[in-house]
């Protein structure tokens, strides 16, 4: 066997930013194709703007019009925070969406003695989504606190890009759950709809018309549409006629009686559904949610860096983004979406499965999500794709997110027995611990925390259900006392102090400045 030369050896040398990325966080593709971007962003953005509704409403005691209802004003709200957060915010292409965190302490609310027995369906929906809106608005104070502050950056400067690996590879693998466990429920539409878009996005990518990949940046669009019509002629053609209702709650397109129940034009306002109510219980349990949302979010703006081709966010960049999160939670709040505010990770899955990071694509895709939350028939028309679709594209983006946790691994010596030891242990608990928690709670109908002191109950199940908040607490604690006098180099402090301060690396002017000149009233620290 002849002997490998050096010069023969391919040296992958670590980059700061991601390349091969047609557009950047600050560079715009065309206004028709930045249209058909964004509005291939709203699509997926839909999937979790019904599912949340779909699972708490009719608990609540809501039927199919307060469900439309909810649908139109977490899309309408989703639209407001993303803006929000493009202008003001990081400046990340970040879509702020609804989050699973805050399910645990909602389900608090429902089964809340004074609300349950109430027994009037629409007046415990009512009454209940007041009591959510309350806490909402209260703990959304702690991201509004911790990030205009500043305290959050003052937290983040513990965090090593070693620590930041199990934290943002969790934030797209613990949403392993919503992936193909759903597309298994339908497995003839999900099958055909993962194979066909890893086909045509990946296989398939280098087709061109005019010059522009459409393959890979519209496939989304083509592989829906395509599935989406196929499911329909199986509903038409009567195959789900004998099925189980799991089966035809997952398959068909004409149960979710979303377009039926939806006004022609309705417009969210603030209050709609009457003064918000406020408990300590209930709020104490929310603020677990809303720790856990930070964290994720914190991940998931790692990762959207990386796959916008910008640089790492500094402290104080990242800091000022989750006080627009809690401003974006007490809109939520204010407007009762059901639920609070997080990053959409699939979105950020979707910037690099297009190889579009543009900031302007997702502002756009905004516009379309108020667009449509008003025009009420038509959006519901797109949100009654079959939550099995959303799934089969699910497990592709949260796979690019996680992908984007291990590149961290590139600045950290992995040849050191106690990065490797940090890492496996931090990943193992942060999946193992939440997985406990899940199926404790479903075979228990209650979380392992079951005391008298709901509140706690709530804290403990919400944070520990949480795989990037185990993991962030594991990771952390274990990156800033193991031997860490001489490990600053192996945990990849020297390429991460850079990026800790506004004005350590010129890029970052470039990426996160303010619009309008807004740097002459907040200059950054």
């Amino acid at each position: 066997m002849a002997e490998v030369k050096p010069e023969d050896m391919v040296h992958h040398m670590p980059m700061d930013q991601l390349q091969g990325f047609e557009y950047c966080i600050d560079s715009n593709p065309s206004w028709g194709e930045g249209i058909a971007l964004g509005f291939q962003h709203y699509i997926l953005a839909l999937g979790t703007a019904v599912m949340i509704p779909t699972m708490l409403v009719q608990l609540m005691g809501g039927n199919d019009h307060d469900k439309a209802k909810v649908v139109q004003t977490l899309l309408f709200v989703t639209g407001i925070k993303t803006l929000l957060q493009t202008l003001f915010g990081t400046r990340l292409p970040t879509i702020m969406g609804g989050s699973y965190a805050y399910v645990v302490p909602i389900l608090s609310i429902i089964r809340d003695p004074s609300l349950a027995q109430i027994a009037d369906g629409h007046t415990r929906f009512l009454q209940t989504m007041r009591a959510i809106q309350g806490s909402l608005i209260v703990s959304s104070s702690i991201q509004i606190i911790l990030g205009y502050s500043q305290l959050w950056a003052i937290c983040s400067r513990f965090f090593s890009p070693l620590g930041m690996v199990p934290v943002v590879t969790l934030v797209g693998l613990g949403l392993f759950e919503r992936g193909f466990p759903v597309v298994g429920k339908c497995v003839e539409i999900g099958l055909p709809m993962l194979i066909l878009f890893v086909a045509l996005s990946q296989y398939l990518k280098h087709v061109n018309v005019r010059h522009v990949p459409v393959l890979e940046r519209f496939s989304l669009l083509m592989c829906i549409a395509l599935v989406w019509v196929y499911a329909h002629i199986l509903t038409a053609s009567g195959a789900y006629k004998h099925t189980a209702l799991v089966t035809q709650i997952n398959c068909r397109t004409d149960l979710a009686n979303l377009i039926s129940s939806s006004q022609w034009i309705s417009i969210p306002y603030p209050l709609q559904w009457g003064a918000p109510t406020f408990s300590a219980d209930h709020a104490f349990g929310m603020m677990a949610a809303v720790v856990v949302s930070l964290i994720e979010t914190t991940g998931a703006f790692k990762a959207a860096a990386r796959l916008a081709s910008a640089t790492p966010p500094p402290a104080y960049v990242l800091s000022r983004g989750i006080g627009w999160q809690g401003i974006g939670t007490l809109l939520d709040g204010l407007f009762g979406t059901g639920t609070g505010s997080t990053v959409s990770v699939e979105n950020v899955g979707l910037l690099g499965s297009t190889r579009v990071g543009s900031r302007r694509v997702i502002q756009i895709s905004a516009g379309f999500m108020i667009f449509f939350s008003m025009l009420g028939k038509f959006g519901a028309l797109f949100a009654s794709i079959p939550f099995t679709i959303f799934a089969a594209i699910y497990c592709v983006m949260f796979g690019i997110v996680a992908a984007v946790g291990l590149s961290f691994m590139q600045f950290t010596n992995m040849n050191s027995m106690r990065n490797l030891f940090i890492i496996g242990v931090s990943l193992f608990l942060g999946l193992s611990i939440p997985e406990y928690f899940s199926r404790y709670s479903m075979s228990s109908q209650q979380g392992p925390a079951h005391t008298k002191a709901g509140w706690f109950n709530d804290y403990i199940n919400t944070i520990f259900s949480s795989p990037p908040t185990v993991a962030l607490f594991v990771a952390v604690l274990l990156d800033n006392t193991l031997d860490v006098r001489d490990a600053a180099r192996d945990r990849g402090m020297p390429w991460w102090a850079r990026f800790r301060t506004f004005r350590g690396d010129s890029r970052n002017e470039e990426f996160y400045t303010l619009p309008f000149n807004l740097n002459r009233f907040f200059p950054p620290s």
